[in-house]
């Protein structure tokens, strides 16, 4: 039989979806309880032996013949997305399988929704815990297994289970995840295991835990294989009343043992130091094997920060120092000529903004791990809307100079930066069409010459638009023939005359029945470059300066069809 270690499995869902409370099921122990306002404040990690597996789901797994080969599952309970993206190694995350949870009755929220292209980008299976099921509509407390539960519920109450399923399952679809109820599902590489359950009442769990262990064993085996070199992740650094600075790492490959020389990222590169202290479960211990969750004392150690990488020197460290520095080396990402500074407070995070933010189409020009800082601030002055620092995971920063966004959540991030940039850009394209000229069509009124040139005055209707003076007016050929020197209504001098309005307009430089004429429709005069500039702004533009523009266009192509193209 191989060998194998704890696979990892991590939670994630939106906040209050019951992510501690399935844990503190599986476990047999309380876990929110303990947190403040019962919301998980940290990650935490727990244990859970293969004894307690045969506990909870022994008998499901015997019915499916399912052999226990593993010696437990090292469950990870996370505050945020923030944590889960700590929990990096190279080419991808520690974690081997992870639990999407689900409200039954609130469904996808927008931390569903991350934690769905996140999981994506790290390639890392899962499976969908949908719980609060015991709260569906007349749902009764009855005997049996989860399945047994819901068909032998009320008509009622199964549909309503069921339509919120399937609409569930239609929108994970929507974002590129194939999913059912886990016992409609023939291959589980095909499609993502949906299991029903609730924490509260305990239904579904023993099935949760059946599922997320037989995926392990079947599919994952391969990378459970217990490796002699010890790998790890740093989650935290924490200050101990006796020790000092001590680091809560996440033990995923091989074995760490106390003297053993580690080598560890940092942000200013690399160090090695050696293990003067394990400890799990607050017991010290000589030697762990993956996986767990150790709390390890080493000199130096707060130089690191959390989401770096610790690995056990076995043989040349210069090599070991090399392969750390290649790890942990951020500049590879690809970056854009503008754009916006985005920061984290892992390299883990900053990968996933990054992604995050590309996939929207955000241009990133600079990069960063750490706190935002004056220099941050300097690097980010550019043009009106790339003077923006992102920061993910960070504290606030506040500044009179750039833009500064500042969330734990990236699709907050990311509503917030899109907000801002759309006011900003109508902000900067409504200065840009107040130093345009005004847009309008009007026509000169028969029966109203009150003087035929220098300058003419007549009676003009505005038909479309709004007539200024000073505005420069051409014909229906395209020419330019004047310049609107007054407007008058009723005797009284105005400097604009809307649509619908009849004034009294006089014209510069021409003579009725020469340039103009009675019944004669004339429009605002605009250059090519004035016509493009407009084009540029047309999400502020009316519809009715877009049929004035639509019109301006058509004539003047008469004469040069790639007028304004």
């Amino acid at each position: 039989m191989v060998n194998l270690r704890q696979p990892i499995c991590v939670f994630l869902g939106h906040v209050d979806h019951g992510k501690s409370s399935i844990i503190e099921k599986i476990r047999g122990s309380s876990i929110t309880s303990k947190e403040a306002g019962g919301i998980t404040q940290t990650i935490k990690a727990y244990l859970v032996d293969n004894k307690r597996i045969n506990q909870v789901a022994g008998e499901l797994l015997k019915k499916l013949k399912i052999q226990l080969n593993i010696p437990g599952i090292l469950f990870i309970d996370s505050p945020g997305h923030a944590s889960f993206t700590s929990l990096r190694k190279r080419g991808g995350n520690i974690a081997d399988i992870a639990v999407l949870v689900i409200d039954v009755h609130e469904g996808i929220m927008q931390q569903t929704l991350e934690s769905i292209e996140i999981l994506k980008s790290y390639k890392t299976p899962f499976v969908i815990a949908l719980n609060k099921i015991d709260l569906i509509h007349g749902w009764r407390e009855l005997n049996g297994n989860l399945i047994e539960k819901i068909e032998g519920q009320n008509d009622t109450a199964k549909y309503d289970l069921e339509e919120k399923l399937y609409k569930l399952v239609e929108k994970l679809f929507n974002h590129g995840i194939n999913a059912d109820r886990y016992d409609r599902i023939d291959d589980f590489t095909k499609k993502v295991a949906i299991i029903p359950l609730s924490a509260k009442k305990q239904y579904g769990i023993s099935e949760l835990l059946m599922v997320i262990t037989g995926l392990a064993q079947k599919y994952l085996e391969g990378s459970l294989c217990k490796k002699d070199e010890g790998r790890a992740v740093i989650l935290e650094i924490s200050e101990d009343k006796s020790l000092g600075k001590i680091a809560e790492v996440i033990l995923y490959e091989g074995s760490l043992k106390n003297n053993d020389e580690i080598v560890v990222g940092s942000l200013d590169g690399v160090f090695s130091t050696k293990i003067r202290g394990l400890f799990v479960e607050g017991k010290s211990i000589k030697e762990v094997c993956a996986a767990n969750c150790v709390r390890l004392f080493s000199p130096d150690i707060e130089k690191s920060s959390p989401g770096m990488p610790i690995r056990v020197v076995k043989g040349d460290v210069e090599k070991v120092k090399l392969e750390i520095k290649k790890e942990i080396d951020y500049s590879k990402i690809e970056l854009d000529e503008k754009g916006i500074v985005a920061k984290a407070d892992s390299l883990g995070s900053l990968e996933a903004l990054v992604h995050l933010l590309k996939s929207k189409g955000v241009l990133i020009r600079k990069i960063g791990i750490g706190e935002i800082n004056k220099k941050d601030i300097l690097e980010a002055k550019s043009d009106e809307l790339s003077s923006v620092i992102i920061g993910f995971n960070l504290k606030d920063v506040k500044s009179e100079e750039v833009k500064i966004i500042t969330a734990d959540v990236i699709y907050k991030l990311i509503d917030i930066y899109e907000e801002w940039k759309h006011k900003k850009e109508n902000e900067i394209n409504g200065k840009a069409l107040n130093k345009l000229p005004m847009l309008f069509k009007i026509k000169i009124m028969r029966g109203f010459i009150f003087r035929q040139s220098n300058p003419a005055v007549v009676g003009t209707e505005v038909l479309l638009g709004k007539l200024w003076i000073d505005s420069k007016v051409m014909n229906d050929s395209g020419e330019y023939i004047s310049d609107i020197k007054s407007i008058q209504i009723n005797g009284k001098g105005e400097c604009e005359a809307e649509k619908g309005k009849q004034v009294a307009t006089a014209f510069t430089k021409v003579t009725v029945g020469r340039q103009i004429n009675e019944d004669e429709v004339l429009y605002s005069e605009i250059t090519e470059n004035e016509f493009r500039r407009f084009k540029d702004v047309k999400q502020l533009l009316s519809h009715e300066h877009i049929q004035i523009l639509k019109e301006i266009a058509e004539i003047k192509r008469r004469k040069n069809k790639n007028w304004g193209v």
